[in-house]
């Protein structure tokens, strides 16, 4: 996949995330949204995980915490 495209698609996703969470109060859909958004991986998607930058490795390991905080989060509160 083209890393422009999957940039626009990851980008999309995350502002998806940003609206259910602040603006429609839907947090399980905000959770799921953000997982979805890591399907699209922002980077360059040739490039094995170990030749990876440490800052690219640590932001989709941020970015796999968050969403999974947010799922638990969707879980416990009902």
């Amino acid at each position: 996949m083209n890393t422009t495209f999957a940039r626009i698609l990851y980008s999309g996703f995350l502002l998806f995330t940003v609206y259910h969470i602040f603006i429609a109060h839907d947090v399980m859909t905000a959770a799921s949204n953000l997982g979805i958004a890591l399907i699209f991986d922002p980077f360059d998607q040739a490039v094995t995980w170990n030749n990876r930058p440490m800052w690219q490795r640590a932001w989709l390991i941020v970015h796999l915490i968050v969403m999974f905080s947010l799922f638990g989060y969707a879980i416990f509160q009902s």
